[in-house]
């Protein structure tokens, strides 16, 4: 067994019968060879064994990339690391295995859709959640880093990708069908809320050990969104009223459903994806299924009891189905056109939710009182699992801020709505 030299390496000549690789071993240090491929194709290896008693073979250079006096430098190098308890052709294996972000991110994208991702509230992610997950990871994080090896994400990394953002280089126009308009997405805005995603996403992946260690987004430094106070002014409500009366005809399922939103102060996922079944003619309320925070009954007054009973009620199980009955109508667009006919540009559904609150604290009605009526998060044992009616004064108070609404979408000058109150 000679020393692994130059002339002894090009004395070498494939194995051609038997299709097997050669080896050669140096006579100075033990393990380290050339093997050489039927090809002829040569490399510089490593023979060791591991902690566990594994023999492993790692081929570390081509024979021509390093002279055999470097390569034998090089296999005292690995062969003391392997001593000391590395495993280097095991952690080749694994850094070629190792999951890119956009690999990750498609794992999380589909253990959400299988109902595996839980929110804050211990519940799956709802689909109109995940598609703007999606969305941000097509359009922002798979065009930016979406190459690198997710466990090698660094904080930098991630702070290049929220400034780019933010500067609006991922920002895309999109032609919607039916505003005809283009929308841009990107900003400052955008850019912390894809890092908040991708912090879930991380947290999501340690815990199934895709990763490891701190997240690389925290201490990125992101613009905080700051938080909205639009309501709707008495004048505001008129000209939407006059609108919704204007646009019945065109579009009757958008119509009423921001009648439904401002009279009940639904969000409007939970108004738009209202099922028959849902509504408790009985006990003044609805008995909501999938809200953002699970289930939820919310006390509703009469104006939307008597706005309810005039809609269609054909098969669908949804109040506002689809043109084929089988879903629930996407009316999210619609919705924006008849704000924007009545001159309410910045506004929408959401902002008739704050002002159904804004009413309501006009009342004098207490936070714990406007809370139960939006269905925030609160609630104990008894009331999630053993009352099955809403509280009278509930109903009442739900009745009295629909009944100031309802007179203002008319017009009627003594609809008071005064600015939302710091307790809300």
């Amino acid at each position: 067994m000679p020393k692994i030299t130059k002339r002894h390496i090009d004395s070498l000549r494939p194995n051609q019968g038997d299709q097997k690789d050669l080896f050669a071993w140096d006579s100075e240090l033990r393990g380290f060879g050339v093997r050489m491929k039927p090809s002829g194709s040569a490399s510089y290896i490593v023979q060791y064994r591991t902690a566990q008693g594994r023999t492993r073979r790692y081929a570390f250079a081509k024979v021509g990339t390093f002279a055999p006096d470097q390569a034998l430098t090089k296999a005292r190098q690995l062969l003391a690391e392997v001593e000391a308890g590395a495993d280097p052709s095991t952690q080749r294996h694994e850094e070629r295995q190792a999951l890119t972000v956009a690999e990750l991110c498609g794992l999380y994208l589909e253990a959400a859709r299988a109902g595996l991702v839980m929110t804050r509230f211990r519940r799956p992610k709802r689909p109109s959640t995940i598609k703007n997950d999606e969305s941000r990871v097509s359009r922002h994080i798979v065009p930016l880093i979406g190459n690198l090896v997710a466990r090698d994400l660094s904080r930098a990394a991630v702070q290049r990708m929220v400034d780019a953002i933010a500067t609006g280089k991922t920002a895309k126009t999109v032609k919607t069908r039916l505003r005809g308009i283009a929308v841009g997405e990107g900003g400052a805005i955008a850019a912390a809320r894809v890092s908040e995603l991708l912090g879930g996403i991380w947290t999501w992946a340690e815990r199934r050990a895709f990763v490891n260690g701190t997240s690389p987004t925290r201490g990125v430094e992101t613009r905080k969104a700051e938080a909205k106070d639009r309501i709707l002014s008495p004048e505001e409500l008129t000209s939407l009223g006059a609108t919704l009366c204007d646009q019945e005809t065109l579009h009757p399922e958008a119509v009423a459903a921001i009648r439904l939103l401002a009279l009940t102060g639904l969000r409007r996922e939970e108004a738009c994806g209202l099922r028959w079944r849902e509504i408790d003619w009985s006990s003044d309320c609805l008995r909501l299924d999938g809200t953002k925070t699970g289930k939820s009954t919310r006390p509703i007054g009469r104006a939307a009891f008597q706005l309810l009973s005039t809609l269609p009620h054909g098969e669908s199980e949804w109040v506002f189905p689809d043109r084929a009955g089988t879903g629930r109508a996407d009316l999210k667009k619609r919705i924006a056109i008849l704000f924007d006919a009545a001159g309410l540009r910045d506004a929408r559904s959401h902002d008739l939710r704050r002002t159904f609150a804004s009413v309501a604290a006009d009342e004098d009605y207490s936070d714990a009182t406007v809370a139960e009526l939006l269905g925030h998060a609160r609630r104990g044992v008894t009331a999630r699992h053993y009352i099955r009616r809403p509280d009278a004064a509930l109903v009442a108070a739900a009745d009295r801020v629909a009944t100031r609404i309802v007179a203002a979408l008319d017009g009627q000058q003594d609809a008071k709505v005064f600015d939302l109150q710091e307790a809300v």
